[in-house]
């Protein structure tokens, strides 16, 4: 377990470590790069060589705490690598499912053998199952992705070294699109990612925009259209009678709001709220917030509004 940098995902966890390359958008892995560095450092963990996948039986006992996160399962490898057996793939999934507070965001290249194993997976609603795709030669990994039975269904399209047909974006909850970030970075083109974003738009999925990348990350940012894209799949969520039960909860019966909150609630929001953060409001209802908006529920309804509008109308900041 360890804290991420990764823009949409706060801590990462490895029960396996090890890949093949299998794609053009392995190419410049930055996870073989990262093994090669903690084996030459000496880390038991990282002993062998990148290209052997080798399960770790004791990460399976790693908790993450009681205050929710978002975890990234695999950044060091994939859990559905042709050389890690289904015993152990389900046993990492009994990991996550006693860990329901927490998010697990489980990304693969070979959603195929996660398609072949769905039925014999449980999925909860903190298994988030998501697919890489880096160009229009891999469509058929977000086909294997639609067929499964994860409840939340995500796309990475990191790196994005070519076009992808927008149409084919559908049957996801949410598609991340980053560029390639190393010293030999491939471009991507800006109407390669205002089409997947618009596409996104039109059928209402959720849409994250990672990065420019090239040869400086820092440098090239991670502005589309002068401004950041921040969103996350929990919005599709919210139209749940659970959810919507959830908000008639009082704001006297503090207790049974942090339940349903899973502890992230705050009487008075910072100008910048965490994605997913439950906001109590004076008359008992609670807002979400979302990156740059929040969801503002009302009568019955959610009507997005601008995050600063949002606490401008019903905080006052020093």
């Amino acid at each position: 377990m360890a804290q991420s940098s990764i823009e949409w995902t706060q801590q990462t966890w490895n029960p396996t470590t090890g890949c093949t390359k299998i794609s053009a958008g392995c190419r410049d892995c930055y996870a073989e790069i990262m093994h090669r560095r903690l084996r030459a450092m000496g880390q038991a963990k990282y002993a062998e060589p990148f290209n052997v996948v080798v399960t770790h039986p004791d990460e399976l006992k790693r908790t993450f705490g009681r205050k929710p996160t978002i975890v990234f399962v695999n950044s060091m490898s994939d859990l559905f690598h042709k050389d890690i057996p289904l015993e152990f793939i389900q046993q990492a999934f009994a990991a996550m499912i006693a860990q329901p507070q927490h998010i697990f965001q489980v990304l693969t290249k070979r959603p195929e053998r996660a398609y072949e194993f769905s039925s014999q997976l449980i999925w909860p609603d903190n298994i988030w199952l998501g697919t890489s795709v880096e160009d229009d030669k891999q469509l058929d990994r977000i086909t294997f992705l639609q067929e499964t039975d994860a409840k939340v269904k995500f796309l990475s399209i990191e790196p994005l070294i070519g076009p992808i047909p927008a149409h084919h974006i559908v049957g996801v909850d949410w598609v991340i699109v980053g560029g390639e970030s190393s010293r030999r970075a491939r471009p991507m083109k800006h109407e390669w990612v205002e089409a997947i974003r618009l596409q996104c738009e039109k059928e209402g999925i959720a849409f994250f925009f990672k990065q420019w990348g090239g040869k400086n990350k820092k440098l090239t940012g991670r502005l589309l259209n002068g401004r950041t894209y921040d969103e996350m799949p929990i919005t599709k969520q919210l139209a749940s009678s659970t959810l919507l039960e959830a908000r008639q909860l009082t704001w006297e019966n503090q207790a049974e709001v942090r339940d349903w909150c899973g502890g992230k609630i705050w009487s008075k929001p910072p100008l910048r709220a965490v994605s997913g953060l439950f906001i109590p409001t004076d008359t008992g209802q609670i807002d979400v917030a979302f990156g740059d908006y929040i969801l503002k529920y009302t009568d019955g309804s959610f009507e997005r509004v601008d995050q600063l509008a949002y606490y401008a109308g019903n905080y006052e900041h020093s």
